[in-house]
């Protein structure tokens, strides 16, 4: 029987974390020729690649010196919370990754508190030390002093540290002597992770997550906690609320660098692929057929925040997607209820809409953008935080916040955050930056970063994670301005726009289709504004000096589907295909709206 090792990746955004299990890999194979240095083998996935930032729990395994390591490589944002909570389920330990320079992050936090809670012996890798000013010995202190506060045993509290690059790829356990590779981080891996136990007798695996094959449908992914698994053997599915069901493993496949490998049996302590078992759910137990014990299902956080979801019906619907109805929309929705664990749906106010709960705004619009490049049409509401009553009170979400900035911009952010009911908690100056921590309810930190990264001419890095519940701040007051709203369907004409630049910032260019209803920019003033920028100019036999002159426009503001999700008001939508997004009103007639307002009025 091989020898076996699994460990989670823990790191915030953008540390390292991938980088260093391609390292891993790379140096396991010795194959040079067979991978290109600098592609990230693990973050495959179009969106994780252009953000930096991994979505999806991934497995890889490696062999070193005799002993399979199964590395799960773990999502470092709070919003993929009910990622994080399955993939350490699977694991005996936990290499935490952190910037030599940034040190402990709240994501980091937010995953490491999770595994000091299960129990998970910590390796800490420091990477980057490569950086002009970092500061190594000073960040291993800052995680020390985290892990004791995080209630870290003894043991947890006695980790090995190993300083690196994982870009440069080497590791030491000395950071002013670089090494040629990173044979210490694995050598430690080996010395420090524990082997799984091995626990005889009737077969036990938690289903910690799923696979989708379009040749053999699901596949349940899990490590064996007790006992033997083997193709063809009968086994039950133990699901929620004592159900049973008996059913048969027609293959299985172990992690195997990259891909995936057959076998006839799997021992207690791997981590394996289970090949045609029907209507499982994460959190489910395949146990013995005879004696089916369940172990405990797997608790994930609960949502912080809903968004209405409806399918397209503005004037341009079904333009430029395939996927265009309610019965798309539903299909796609469910299809996703099956992997991502802290997703809610319910049928929404109408019949094509749906109500859909997520973990924050990046959770929701990770989903949103993943059903736009599958070519599906959509509108989305304005996302909304939900309330607790406890003890008889009104309770709402409240995040840790932290903000790196330079030292000129920090009371702009003081006064920006605090303006959204923000309490700032920690403030200390780290060479020419300064770190700033706050309490902040979750409403607060709609548009926040778009704004302070202006505030800031972009050198804010904001980070933040959910705390807990806590008495209702207040209003909080949202996006003063206006819009700007079309009032014909047409082509924007820049004549016109020209005309009405002193009303507001647009955020389309001239030679647009619009439609009537569309917000097409940013009122100066409180209120709403109807425009008609389709007006062309009138030609007569006339001339003037001056009257022909060329028409200069600003660059129109362009959102990012987060940002035009913080940034609609109560009364719009965004609508998102596969080519285009567009800010539009719910109701697209002025004199409908105007009525309907009235109404409200009354």
């Amino acid at each position: 029987m091989q020898e076996i090792r699994n460990i989670a990746i823990i790191a915030h955004v953008d540390h390292g974390k991938t980088t260093i299990v391609d390292r891993m890999i790379y140096q396991a194979r010795q194959q040079r020729e067979q991978e290109k240095l600098g592609e990230l083998i693990l973050d495959n996935n179009d969106l994780e690649r252009e953000r930096g930032i991994t979505i999806l729990a991934k497995n890889v395994s490696v062999v070193y010196k005799g002993v399979k390591i199964n590395v799960i490589d773990t999502p470092g944002h709070s919003d993929f919370g009910g990622e994080v909570e399955r993939v350490l389920n699977m694991a005996d330990g936990v290499i935490l990754l952190v910037d030599a320079f940034e040190g402990c992050m709240p994501q980091t936090r937010f995953v490491l508190q999770k595994a000091i809670e299960m129990g998970k012996k910590p390796v800490l890798v420091i990477n980057k030390v490569d950086k002009l000013n970092c500061r190594p010995d000073e960040v291993q202190e800052e995680v020390f002093d985290l892990m004791f506060s995080l209630g870290a045993t003894e043991d947890q509290l006695d980790f090995r540290t190993i300083y690196g690059s994982a870009k440069q790829g080497w590791m030491s356990y000395d950071w002013r002597n670089p090494t040629e590779d990173i044979t210490p981080l694995l050598d430690t891996i080996l010395e420090v992770i524990p082997a799984p136990e091995k626990v005889e007798g009737t077969p036990q695996m938690l289903i910690s997550s799923l696979e989708y094959s379009p040749y053999v449908g699901r596949i349940a992914v899990g490590r064996i906690t007790r006992g033997a698994l083997q193709a063809g053997q009968n086994i039950t599915l133990c699901k929620r609320y004592d159900i049973q069901q008996k059913q048969k493993i027609k293959e299985l496949m172990i992690f195997d660098g990259l891909g995936k490998s057959k076998v006839e049996e799997v021992q207690c302590g791997d981590i394996c692929a289970v090949v045609g078992i029907d209507g499982f759910e994460i959190g489910d137990t395949i146990a013995d057929f005879e004696n089916p014990e369940a172990l405990p299902p797997i608790e994930v956080d609960e949502p912080t925040m809903s968004m209405l979801f409806c399918i397209n019906n503005s004037p341009f619907f079904g333009k430029e997607g395939k996927f265009v109805t309610s019965r798309h929309l539903k299909e796609r929705l469910d299809k996703e209820l099956e992997k991502n664990l802290a997703l809610r749906v319910k049928p929404g106010p109408n019949a094509d809409s749906f109500i859909v709960y997520g973990r924050g705004v990046l959770h929701l619009s990770v989903l949103i953008e993943t059903m736009r490049r599958e070519g599906f049409e959509l509108q989305v509401g304005q996302p909304k935080v939900l309330d607790k009553v406890i003890g008889g009170q009104r309770c709402e979400p409240i995040e840790n916040l932290t903000i790196d900035l330079p030292e000129e911009f920090v009371g702009r952010a003081i006064e920006m955050v605090t303006r959204r009911k923000g309490a700032l908690i920690q403030m200390e100056g780290r060479g020419d930056r300064t770190h700033l921590e706050f309490d902040i309810p979750s409403r607060g930190l709609m548009g926040l970063r778009s704004n302070l990264l202006t505030a800031t001419q972009g050198e804010a890095v904001v980070a933040h994670r959910l705390k807990g519940y806590e008495p209702y701040k207040g209003d909080i007051e949202r996006r003063t301005n206006g819009s700007l709203v079309s009032l014909e369907t047409g082509l924007s004409v820049a004549y016109s726009m020209d005309k009405l630049q002193d009303r507001g910032r647009f955020f389309i260019e001239p030679g647009v289709e619009i439609y009537e209803g569309q917000v097409v920019g940013e009122h100066t003033r409180e209120r709403d504004l109807n425009i008609n920028i389709c007006k062309t100019k009138k030609l007569t036999n006339m001339r003037a000096s001056g009257s022909d002159d060329k028409v200069m426009l600003p660059p129109p503001i362009v959102f990012s589907l987060e940002e035009a999700l913080e940034y609609i008001q109560e009364d719009e939508l965004v609508e998102v295909t596969p080519k285009s997004m567009r800010l539009r009103k719910i109701i697209l007639n002025e004199i409908e709206r105007k009525r309907k307002s009235s109404d409200f009025s009354c």
